[in-house]
């Protein structure tokens, strides 16, 4: 099999991969604060792992990883139904990836796909036990409907959050220089935390978050990259600031001027990578 053909079915496997990210992580989140959530977000990080796994490979095969989310499961009245879905999901996974484990004939990436595998049939066995364990504790869904500024101030942070963690980790797949790889890899990892914190934020506020992303930069020259992240850093900063200024909770407050000081941070850091790259 040729590495295109190779790099497609790959880039199938990671568009699962991101639906499932996502799927667990909103499932994980309206639950609030409890050992069910905790441990779905375990499960959502190694799909983070596998998704990464498969990046770095199709690069490796000369490709250029997908940004695309493949089709999400968000249905369902309890969280029992949720918890379905999430094992449905896994099937969905289980049996792409032993369709490619068969057709692929590079040995070290049928090693691969055989460890993710691995880690998926184990995901499934999880959520059938959550589907029991929701159903037995009574597991309730605490998202709420507000709306109004405030719910729009923290759906928009949630918005901006997860396209800049898309677009980091692309950068940081597609970079050669080592140390911009990793300060993209780094940084990408602090915005995955602050959309937790958002999203958290708006369900125990009694909102519902919407976890969606707007346009990505995928931009493949490191000077481009670093311009493209330096700017919207400072938009975003500057849009954290004024947002600290609307919030009357203290608790919000701080937690907006937080957010902007890490996103100053991240301007001074590709700044410094930029002057490298041009000098």
């Amino acid at each position: 099999m040729d590495k295109e053909k190779i790099v497609d079915l790959l880039n199938q496997d990671l568009k699962g991969e991101h639906a499932a990210i996502i799927q667990y992580l909103v499932h994980a989140y309206a639950m609030g604060e409890g050992e069910m959530a905790c441990e779905i977000e375990a499960i959502s990080r190694e799909e983070m792992r596998h998704l990464d796994w498969l990046a770095e490979t199709i690069v490796e095969l000369g490709g250029i990883p997908s940004l695309e989310r493949g089709e999400m499961r968000t249905g369902g009245k309890a969280v029992a139904d949720w918890m379905r879905n999430d094992a449905l999901q896994e099937e969905d996974g289980i049996n792409l990836y032993r369709e490619h484990i068969k057709v692929i004939d590079d040995p070290k990436i049928k090693r691969l796909l055989k460890r993710i595998l691995s880690d998926e049939e184990s995901h499934l066995g999880d959520f059938k036990h959550f589907t029991d364990k929701a159903k037995k504790e009574g597991v309730k869904d605490l998202r709420g409907s507000r709306r109004d500024e405030v719910t729009d101030i923290l759906n928009w942070g949630i918005e901006h959050e997860y396209t800049v963690i898309l677009q980091y980790m692309f950068q940081s797949y597609m970079a050669t220089n080592k140390e911009a790889k990793k300060q993209l890899e780094d940084q990408a990892i602090n915005e995955m935390q602050h959309l937790g914190w958002l999203a958290e934020e708006m369900v125990g506020g009694g909102g519902s978050p919407r976890v969606e992303h707007t346009r990505v930069d995928r931009s493949t020259k490191p000077a481009d990259m670093l311009q493209a992240d330096i700017k919207i850093e400072k938009e975003v900063a500057a849009e954290y600031d004024r947002a600290a200024k609307k919030m009357k909770d203290p608790d919000l407050k701080e937690l907006m001027l937080r957010l902007r000081d890490h996103e100053v941070y991240h301007t001074e850091v590709f700044s410094d990578l930029l002057k490298e790259e041009e000098s």
